[in-house]
């Protein structure tokens, strides 16, 4: 019942958020995992076993003494009288309540092994409550599961698990006891790094970053080879076209030229071939004046492209500059603020112990008898 209530209150939740246009962040952990792997606990565990083992032997002993104590009276039940055969008989039920008793005191469900199990887990838990608490808060998760506890899990990806940083604080907050204040610093910062790290809404984030940031990069890629091909075919036309005009200019034929071309070219040159021969070699400078424009409008726009992208990486990396100084600047100001106010709490106690101190208190003179007499005379 208590599971089918926390399944309808985390679907209650997940539609408020959806209908607010937030989505509901769940996290789990695994107690047994982070128990085991506290070894304070595992030693205490084992030695709570280990006695264990023992209470067991105790009771199989008296259990082994019980059946004997049947075995010998179902030997002897025909030689005994029915006051002995009764006496015995009360021997053995005693025996037996005793065994039952003893179970109960160290197995049953308030003996002492279900007690000294809650009372040897119940430190690692209050630490684990606080540092969940401390990581829901973090990274705002609105919901964080026992993964060992009753409630049933049918599928749950191991990005949400947290049961890692829950053990890494354990084991942290051990070692903070034998840490000088630097140490303890530096080990707080390196932990929020590790923290951050390994949180899945920030390793989504930069995969998304990294990928937006690969698809820019082919598609530059791509405009470059397109600006590439596009300049070394102008140049093969301005260089195809130069042949030609070669060509014409030492008499050679075209290789395209028609077979009647050469009937002609037998007789006299006249003034219209001579026009014609004219008007060619214009279109061919023309031809070739646009294919080296081409080919340098090519080359500037790929040099316009490479410009463009240097300018905007140099201005990511002022913006990046300048994101990092505001950020040294806000935690300088943090650190002076917090100086300030450690001098006025120190210089606020000085001044309370001053004032409270009985040898600076003024001493009142009371007058004597002596004066009073002389001034009265």
């Amino acid at each position: 019942m208590k599971r089918y209530l926390v399944l309808l209150l985390t679907v209650f939740v997940s539609l408020m958020a959806n209908a607010q246009g937030r989505g509901i962040k769940i996290a789990y952990i695994d107690m047994d995992y982070i128990l085991d792997k506290v070894t304070d606990y595992a030693e205490a565990k084992s030695q709570l076993e280990q006695k264990a083992g023992r209470w067991k032997q105790e009771m199989d002993v008296k259990r082994n003494d019980i059946t004997k104590l049947k075995e010998s009276l179902q030997a002897e039940k025909a030689l005994l009288t029915k006051e002995l055969i009764e006496e015995r008989e009360e021997e053995i039920a005693f025996q037996e309540k005793e065994l039952t008793v003893y179970q109960e005191q160290k197995f049953g469900p308030k003996g002492e092994l279900i007690t000294q199990k809650s009372v040897m887990v119940k430190p690692v838990q209050d630490q684990v409550f606080t540092i969940v608490q401390d990581l829901a808060e973090i990274r705002k998760y609105d919901f964080v599961f026992d993964k060992s506890s009753d409630l049933t899990m049918l599928f749950a990806a191991n990005k949400y698990d947290i049961s890692d940083l829950v053990v890494k604080r354990l084991t942290r907050t051990a070692k903070r006891e034998k840490l000088s204040s630097k140490e303890v610093k530096k080990l707080e910062e390196q932990e929020k790094k590790e923290e951050s790290d390994s949180d899945p809404d920030n390793v989504d984030k930069v995969k998304r970053l990294e990928d937006k940031k690969a698809a820019r990069q082919k598609a530059i890629d791509e405009r470059k080879a397109a600006a590439e091909a596009k300049r070394a075919a102008a140049l093969e036309k301005r260089d195809q076209i130069r042949a030609e005009n070669a060509a014409k200019r030492n008499g050679t034929a075209p290789k395209n030229t028609p077979a009647k071309t050469e009937d002609k070219a037998a007789d006299a040159p006249t003034d219209e071939d001579a026009a014609s021969a004219t008007t060619s070699k214009a279109a061919a400078r023309t031809e070739e004046a646009k294919s080296e424009a081409a080919a340098k409008n090519a080359d500037a726009a790929a040099n316009r492209q490479q410009a463009a992208e240097e300018a905007k990486a140099e201005r990511e990396r002022k913006l990046e500059e300048r994101r990092k100084a505001i950020e040294a600047r806000k935690q300088q100001v943090l650190e002076q603020r917090e100086a300030a106010k450690k001098a006025r709490e120190d210089k606020l106690k000085a001044k309370n112990g001053t004032s409270t101190d009985p040898a600076a208190a003024p001493q009142t003179t009371t007058p004597s008898p002596t004066s009073n007499t002389e001034g009265e005379d």
